[in-house]
C-alpha cells in the first residue's frame, strides 16, 4: 500500500511543473505592442536623424538632433540647413514650445495650433504631444496571421479606449511574425477613412537595439507627397536631468 501511495503521488505531482498556460490572443497583442512602443525609446535617448519633406510645392531636407526622457519630455534641435540652425521644439508633459533663434523668441503653441504642420512636415504638433503608448490607449485585436506579399505577418486592429485622448478612429498595423518589426500602419479618421499611411524599413542595430531606421509617412489625400525620417545615430538610457528639458535649454547657444 505504501508503494502504491508513493507511485500515486509521483504520478500526480510530477506533471505540474511542466504545465504552461497558453497566452490569449489579447495578451499576445498587448505584449507585441509594448515591444513596438519601446523600439525607439529607453528611459532616455539621444538621436541624430534627417527629415526629408516632399510636397507639391517644395522638397527640403533637415538634419536634427533629439533628446528624450520617457514619453513626457523631448527636445529637437535643427542642425542644418544653416538658415534654420538652432530652431528647436520642446515638449514638456502636455506643453509644446518652439524657439526661433533669428528673433530669439519662444512661442508656446496653443490648442488651435496643434493640428498644424511640425516643421513643414506631414507630422503635426499634436503628434509630438500625443506621443501615446498604443498598448495603453487602444484596445487591440489580432485580425490576421499568415503570409502577406511573401512575408509572414501579424496584423493588429487598434480601437481607441473611451477615455484615451487620441485623434484616430482606428489604426491597423502589420508587423513581421519573426521579430515583430513594424512594416506598415494605416491611420483612420473618425469617419473610418484612411487619413495617412506610415511605412517602416531598413532595420538596423544601434546601441545594441534592433529597429527600423527609416519611417515614411504619406497623407492619403496627397499620395505624391511624403515625409521620411532616417535615423543615423541612436543612444539609449543616457544620463539626462529634467532641467535639460526647459525653456532655458531652448536658448542655449552651445548646443551642437
Amino acid at each position: 500500500m505504501r508503494k502504491k501511495a508513493c507511485l500515486f503521488w509521483i504520478l500526480f505531482i510530477l506533471p505540474f511543473p511542466y504545465i504552461t498556460f497558453a497566452e490569449t490572443p489579447t495578451q499576445k497583442a498587448d505584449r507585441i505592442l509594448r515591444e513596438i512602443d519601446d523600439l525607439w525609446r529607453g528611459e532616455s535617448s539621444r538621436a541624430k536623424f534627417t527629415m526629408e519633406v516632399k510636397t507639391a510645392h517644395y522638397t527640403r531636407k533637415i538634419s536634427m538632433q533629439a533628446w528624450s526622457k520617457g514619453k513626457e519630455k523631448s527636445l529637437v534641435v535643427i542642425l542644418a540647413p544653416k538658415k534654420e540652425k538652432g530652431t528647436a521644439t520642446l515638449k514638456s508633459d502636455s506643453n509644446i514650445f518652439s524657439y526661433l533663434p533669428k528673433t530669439d523668441r519662444t512661442i508656446r503653441l496653443t490648442a488651435g495650433m496643434m493640428m498644424g504642420s511640425w516643421m513643414g512636415s506631414h507630422f503635426t504638433n499634436d503628434d509630438l504631444v500625443k506621443e501615446s503608448r498604443m498598448s495603453e490607449d487602444y484596445d487591440t485585436s489580432i485580425t490576421f496571421e499568415g503570409m502577406n506579399d511573401g512575408v509572414d505577418i501579424i496584423e493588429f486592429t487598434l480601437m481607441p479606449k473611451a477615455e484615451a485622448a487620441v485623434v484616430w478612429g482606428k489604426i491597423v498595423m502589420k508587423v513581421r511574425s519573426d521579430n515583430h518589426m513594424p512594416i506598415e500602419s494605416l491611420y483612420y479618421d473618425e469617419d473610418m477613412t484612411v487619413a495617412r499611411s506610415m511605412f517602416f524599413s531598413d532595420v538596423k542595430k544601434m546601441d545594441g537595439r534592433l529597429f527600423p531606421s527609416v519611417l515614411k509617412i504619406m497623407p492619403a489625400n496627397k499620395p505624391e507627397e511624403h515625409t521620411k525620417l532616417t535615423y543615423h545615430e541612436m543612444e539609449f538610457d543616457i544620463d539626462l536631468d529634467n532641467s535639460f528639458f526647459s525653456i532655458a535649454q531652448l536658448k542655449r547657444k552651445r548646443r551642437k
